[in-house]
């Protein structure tokens, strides 16, 4: 039996391109679940508000981490419940119960990231809009 010819070496501007390719392909499916999904736009604003208030306080840098943390976790669990009903929707047209679990189940993870977001964001944010609502004599 022949050896194998050898395989000849990678070039390297075409693993860069193909690289590149599938950054393109992960940015379409975002901005397609953007275009699709009213939930992104909620955390899209939401997104901008945090970073606002971050800029405003003065963040520090365990800090930016904690709220990066979070919003990046959020933005996560929404993009993979997008992807989990569409495979869903697919996969079963007409209505099923394992089908109707399965996308409940995914919106239930999306509720608990979002849930534990908040807990950093008033962890965070909660004590300098204590002390500014008090400066502003609303408390």
């Amino acid at each position: 039996m022949a050896s194998p010819e050898p395989r000849p070496p990678r070039r390297f501007p075409s693993l860069v391109r193909r690289r590149a390719a599938s950054f393109g392909y992960a940015a379409r499916g975002v901005w397609a679940a953007l275009r699709t999904e009213v939930h992104l736009w909620f955390h899209a604003v939401a997104t901008a508000a945090v970073v606002g208030l971050g800029l405003y306080f003065g963040l520090a840098r365990w800090e930016w981490v904690a709220v990066a943390l979070a919003v990046g976790a959020v933005w996560c669990a929404e993009l993979l419940n997008t992807a989990i009903e569409a495979v869903v929707n697919l996969a079963s047209p007409d209505y099923h119960p394992l089908a109707g679990r399965a996308k409940d189940v995914a919106a239930g993870a999306v509720l608990v990231m979002a849930l534990a977001a908040l807990v950093v964001g008033l962890l965070v944010f909660g004590p300098r809009v204590w002390q500014l609502a008090q400066a502003a004599g609303l408390v």
